[in-house]
């Protein structure tokens, strides 16, 4: 029984797609010998059968030997009995190494997409890695499922060949021959179905990118009336893809129809070759009855071989997405010798001259809130810049570390669907008062009283029934509960109303006491309830002080949070 997903994937090599799939192969080789094992024992079981059976005519029919045929009956028996047992055990292993294949790529892609963060989606479409986990996954668990049935066939094809050499050495050498000469024939066809079905990802991962942003823009794009444009674009992408699937299937459709046509010409050929011998009295009426079982047996292997050929083509394909998606690298690299960080300590941003006393809750003011949002991707090391807590330059940290310690949550965060519990205790850590009292703060209790199971109730996939003011208010809940040394909130309260704002502006202050907590935004509301403002113009700190205080002295500060008006 294998524990799936596994702790640790490993470390890929992806210098290739082929040493990619080599490499999955490598990772699971006990599972992949095993199907061989059962894999080859299966195939073996059945090319001994037609040898069996013309044993059991020619010592038991044609001799009018009852025990003899009895005897080659109960061998028959047996054998057939190993092949049923091995191809049970051939399906098991061939069901456990397509699983294992598919995970392990799922926990790397996954993996690999927390570790390059915000780089990721800058370098590639949504859509290509959103193919990797849907149709790739197929591709990597066909190529270790074929491997099995792919070691049966070799042999077999072999086992096959020796018995007919010795039985008649023309078609022995018929047999040796032939088959790879029809492997061969069938090895053009190759090259250009890799090319097309390429292509057809190529073009398949680009439409799941815009059909990403569709998705996530169709109330924006409802109103201001995008809704036939952008719906005649994805109507014009899909037939692309269409249109690329269908080429793609003209191949398939070729190569499909040899497979059946060659090995069939093929068969005909040993069977006419086989008749001629008995006629001829060179072979007895068991072994042209063999020779039949064979011709219909050899099949297998011929069918087995261009399918392998088929799915490794298909893997490779796969493989060279899921390199383009391990290529991309973090925008920010690993300290060489990472240092740990203190518990508490102040938190400073050299670039802006922003400092924030340990346990203090500060806001940032900017008139441009890009600013405001630099800010808090550098102080939790989601930008490169010059930030240090308790003295200890966060770029000498793990990112790891950093994150444990510094949580940052800005309006992009998404709700993800689950049980309101988890959607608010992501890690499971908390318990149903923390989670309350997050929900309390965040003034999301709306929410909960809504809720028909409580905290059990599904919320749906990206908070898609709630209002936009209820997901950030969960979110808002999300990052309380997480309880971090140091909180970054960018605009945490830009889509609710007044008389919300204003319960959250009361209650976050005493929930975050005695933690560092940062507040970006320009609501008065929130302005009045933290201790220090620090007021930043061109990306430097210009002022410092309270709400009250600044909107006395600083022009520019009342004009950037009155918007102009009249305080």
């Amino acid at each position: 029984m294998h524990a799936l997903p596994y702790d640790d994937p490993g470390t890929p090599d992806t210098r290739t797609p082929g040493r990619f799939l080599w490499w999955l192969a490598r990772q699971q080789w006990r599972t992949l010998l095993g199907g061989m094992g059962f894999g080859t024992l299966w195939m073996l079981a059945q090319a001994l059968m037609p040898a069996l059976i013309g044993l059991a005519i020619d010592r038991g029919v044609a001799a009018g030997d009852t025990s003899g045929l009895l005897t080659w009956s109960l061998a028959l028996l047996a054998v057939g009995s190993v092949q049923a047992g091995a191809g049970l055990m051939r399906h098991r292993f061939a069901l456990t190494n397509w699983l294992i294949a598919a995970y392990r790529v799922v926990q790397l892609v996954t993996g690999h997409t927390v570790r390059t963060g915000a780089a990721l989606p800058q370098r590639l479409p949504t859509g290509e890695v959103v193919s990797i986990g849907s149709s790739d996954l197929s591709h990597f668990g066909n190529c270790m499922d074929v491997a099995g049935r792919m070691a049966g066939a070799v042999v077999a094809f072999v086992v096959v060949a020796v018995i007919l050499l010795q039985t008649s050495t023309v078609l022995g050498l018929l047999v040796l021959i032939g088959v790879p000469v029809l492997l061969v024939a069938i090895g053009p066809l190759l090259r250009p179905l890799q090319v097309r079905t390429l292509a057809q990802r190529e073009r398949t991962g680009q439409l799941n990118s815009l059909g990403a942003d569709i998705v996530g823009g169709l109330r924006v794009l409802r109103g201001v009336g995008g809704e036939t444009t952008f719906h005649g674009r994805y109507t014009a992408r899909s037939q692309q893809v269409r249109d690329a699937g269908v080429r793609v299937g003209r191949l398939q459709s070729v190569l499909d129809a040899l497979q059946v046509l060659l090995p069939g010409l093929f068969v005909v050929l040993v069977v006419w070759l086989g008749a001629r011998l008995a006629v001829r009295g060179l072979i007895s009426p068991g072994e042209l009855v063999a020779f039949y079982g064979y011709a219909a047996f050899l099949l297998v292997p011929l069918r087995t071989a261009t399918e392998f050929a088929n799915k490794i083509i298909r893997g490779h394909v796969a493989a060279q997405r899921f390199c383009r998606v391990r290529a991309v690298r973090p925008l920010l690299a690993e300290a060489d010798s990472p240092r740990a960080l203190p518990p508490h300590g102040d938190l400073v941003d050299h670039e802006s001259g922003l400092v924030v006393p340990a346990g203090r809750l500060v806001a940032l003011v900017a008139d441009d809130p890009a600013v405001t949002a630099a800010v808090a991707e550098r102080l939790g090391r989601y930008r490169p810049g010059e930030v240090s807590y308790a003295g200890v330059p966060l770029d000498r940290v793990d990112t790891s570390t950093v994150r444990h310690h510094v949580l940052v949550s800005d309006p992009t965060a998404t709700v993800f669907s689950g049980s309101l519990r988890d959607v608010v205790d992501a890690h499971g850590t908390a318990d149903t008062a923390d989670v309350a009292a997050a929900l309390a703060t965040a003034s999301a209790g709306d929410v909960l009283d809504a809720a028909v199971d409580g905290l059990d109730t599904v919320v749906e996939e990206r908070g898609r029934s709630l209002s936009g003011g209820q997901r950030q208010r969960l979110v808002l809940a999300r990052a309380l509960v997480r309880d971090p040394e140091v909180l970054v909130l960018v605009e945490p309260t830009s889509a609710v109303d007044a008389h919300t704002e204003a319960r959250i502006a009361a209650r976050l202050a005493a929930h975050r006491e005695g933690r560092t907590t940062v507040v970006a935004t320009t609501s008065p509301l929130l302005l009045d309830r933290v201790v220090q403002v620090a007021f930043l113009r061109a990306g430097r700190v210009v002022a410092t002080g309270a709400h009250r205080g600044l909107l006395a002295d600083d022009a520019a500060y009342r004009d950037v949070v009155t918007r102009g008006e009249d305080a």
